[in-house]
């Protein structure tokens, strides 16, 4: 029997935010070893050249998954939805269209895939024999592009189902087969740069195939959805809407991403290293404040559906509080830690010095990127995609304003542009918060509580 929306309002605490966003950080934190693993394997090969070439084409689809990344985002909220609005047989249903969308995708990037090659070696730029080397390792995870795109989807939603521990071990499936792969592939055959290509599709291959496996049984033996369900026009055309803003934001997120890179580099091999270890440090913080997310997604996903706006922000208020204590911890520990942790990380004196001279710009930033992290979250649990594409439209456009402004300032100039992006995509959605939650839950609202 189905259901009812009033049987999932249950109350949300601080153990059921940690029960999704604890399993999601230590998920994330696995997930640059594929990129990793076949750097360190290559390494070993003693060629400069291929160890260039595979760094430059796990970025380039690092860069390029990222940007479907609604695959996963789109799939979690949908399910969290669903869940909520006890349309448990709908789950079925978001799985499957997701899937089929990640097999659309991944097909075009196949077929397209010369051109594609063509465009992002011409923007990387790298010499002769870098790109030779990141050629042959494109020309053959790119095959593996449908499986990488429908992880994606599995992963939605398993985390859409508050089900973050299968996630993280799907993940985890991935990531030990890639690394057992890549040793033997690598290491043992001497396949080179093909065999850690090759050594990624398989992990991608393995950890669909578990993940498809534990779907079906949590589905209860069957993944059959009716035809006319999986392809009703109202149902598809609110899911392409809602992933093709998730695509935009995710596309003007990059944007700002590249940019700060490029100026980096024209800035001189010294500070653009510098950079690069200092982002290592953001990425530390974002692995953490990204899980409390996934848990925004979730929660709030789940009280949208169930159109309990007293769960809506309470998951809203303890994912913000949880993300600034986060944060807080992490920008003490960068202060006091962070000369050490740059000399780790480098032995060249000179980048040493340059890093250090920007660590109060990176010590900062977890305390302004936690508001934007967490109301993406809780943006992406409501499906408000539309609002969120157009504020992340406009923080870029501050974003770049602020860099013009500072430019003058060189590398210190963009690490303060930088933070006024922090600042403005938190900000901006903190201030549009009010009035989304006030029209999405103005006939459904159950309680006048708000953050």
């Amino acid at each position: 029997m189905e259901l009812t929306p009033s049987q999932f309002q249950t109350k949300v605490t601080t153990a059921r935010v940690f029960a999704i966003a604890g399993p999601a950080m230590v998920a994330n934190l696995t997930t640059p070893l594929i990129g990793i693993v076949s750097t360190t394997a290559v390494g070993h090969l003693g060629d400069a050249a291929l160890l260039g070439g595979v760094a430059m084409a796990s970025f380039m689809f690092d860069c390029l998954f990222w940007l479907f990344g609604f695959l996963r985002m789109g799939t979690l909220a949908f399910t969290a939805q669903a869940i909520g609005a006890g349309e448990t047989a709908q789950t079925r249903l978001h799985l499957m269209r997701g899937l089929n969308a990640a097999a659309l995708i991944g097909a075009g990037l196949i077929a397209l895939q010369l051109p594609l090659a063509a465009v992002l070696f011409q923007m990387m730029g790298g010499s002769e024999a870098v790109t030779r080397a990141a050629r042959g390792y494109f020309n053959i995870r790119i095959w593996s592009a449908p499986l990488a795109l429908a992880n994606y989807v599995v992963l939605g939603w398993l985390i859409g189902q508050a089900r973050a521990g299968l996630a993280l071990a799907v993940q985890v499936v991935i990531n030990v087969v890639n690394m057992a792969a890549t040793a033997a592939l690598v290491l043992w055959l001497g396949a080179g740069i093909a065999g850690a290509a090759i050594a990624a599709a398989l992990a991608e291959t393995s950890g669909l195939a578990i993940g498809l496996f534990i779907a079906w049984r949590l589905a209860g033996g069957t993944l059959a959805v009716p035809r006319a369900e999986l392809f009703d026009r109202a149902g598809l055309m609110r899911m392409l809407s809602v992933n093709r803003d998730i695509m935009i934001r995710t596309a003007a997120l990059i944007a700002a991403f590249l940019f700060f890179t490029a100026q980096g580099a024209r800035a001189g091999d010294t500070t653009l290293a510098a950079n690069a270890v200092l982002n290592n440090f953001l990425l530390v913080s974002a692995f953490f404040l990204d899980g409390l997310a996934n848990a925004a997604e979730q929660l709030c996903g789940q009280a949208y559906g169930a159109g309990d706006r007293s769960a809506f922000s309470a998951a809203t208020r303890l994912v913000v509080r949880w993300g600034l204590a986060f944060a807080i911890v992490v920008a003490i520990l960068f202060a006091l830690f962070g000369a050490k942790l740059i000399d780790v990380m480098t032995a060249s004196e000179d980048v040493r010095r340059t890093a250090r001279d920007y660590l109060i710009f990176v010590a900062f930033s977890p305390l302004l990127s936690v508001f934007a992290f967490a109301f993406d979250g809780v943006y992406i649990g409501a499906t408000w995609a539309r609002d969120m594409r157009n504020l992340m439209l406009a923080s870029l456009a501050i974003f770049l304003g602020a860099w013009f402004a500072l430019r003058s300032f060189g590398n210190a100039g963009l690490w303060a542009a930088q933070l006024a992006h922090y600042g403005a995509r938190g900000g901006l959605q903190a201030l549009r918060y009010p009035s989304l939650l006030k029209a999405s839950f103005s006939k459904a609202g159950r309680s006048s509580s708000d953050l």
